[in-house]
């Protein structure tokens, strides 16, 4: 019974590691990227990666630091499958998420093989990153941007792009900041717009044409 109630001499170490590391994530993911896009899905995703990669990572290093001149090959070869993680979906993950993704895993894996680092340096590391991550969101600041097809041609010359930001406005109910004027077809009387507004980003906001197994999400 007391052998089952025996901790190894570095798993308290990685509990503290790991509440700094989950502290941290939450900050970034719910303060910085959710304020943002409001999305509950890559939320959702992003912390359940960060843990579940951080006790990979410990849980390797653990079981090969008896392994003399296997481990550097272990952690290699685990760290290539942990990032080969990226490309597990099916649908196309938009560049931000993509980039906080490669974020949460990288604060994962620090946080898990700083065994023997000096805490204050761990937290610095940490600090780092989220102030990073919060100077990019802040001096960085992109609008969300939609793909329209346009109909009214008259409209699309610049010396009448007012009546275009109003027409649009009214249409589609948002506060238009910046249209610009893509592809044209004057055959089919259709010009691509691309619409820069104020409010939240969708990635359906990208996509020209829906599928039909994308319309039963909607």
């Amino acid at each position: 019974m007391l052998d089952f109630l025996t901790f190894s001499a570095g798993f308290t170490d990685m509990l503290v590691r790991l509440t700094l590391s989950v502290i941290v994530t939450w900050f970034i993911i719910f303060a910085l990227y959710y304020k943002k896009s409001k999305r509950r899905d890559f939320s959702f995703t992003f912390m359940l990666i960060h843990i579940a990669i951080f006790f990979i990572v410990f849980f390797m290093i653990f079981v090969l630091e008896d392994m003399k001149g296997k481990t550097s090959m272990g952690i290699g070869i685990g760290l290539f499958g942990i990032f080969s993680i990226m490309r597990y979906r099916t649908d196309a993950m938009p560049v931000r998420e993509m980039t906080y993704l490669f974020i949460i895993i990288a604060l994962a894996v620090v946080n898990a093989i700083a065994e023997g680092v000096p805490m204050f340096e761990l937290i610095l590391t940490n600090a780092i990153v989220v102030a990073a991550v919060s100077i990019c969101e802040v001096s960085l600041k992109t609008r969300p941007s939609k793909l329209v097809q346009y109909d009214r041609m008259e409209l699309i010359t610049p010396d009448r792009r007012d009546e275009l930001k109003a027409d649009l406005e009214k249409r589609l109910g948002l506060k238009i900041l910046k249209v610009e004027v893509g592809a044209v077809d004057f055959i089919r009387d259709m010009a691509m717009l691309r619409v820069v507004y104020e409010g939240i980003d969708s990635p359906a906001n990208n996509i020209v044409k829906l599928k039909n197994s994308q319309l039963q999400e909607f």
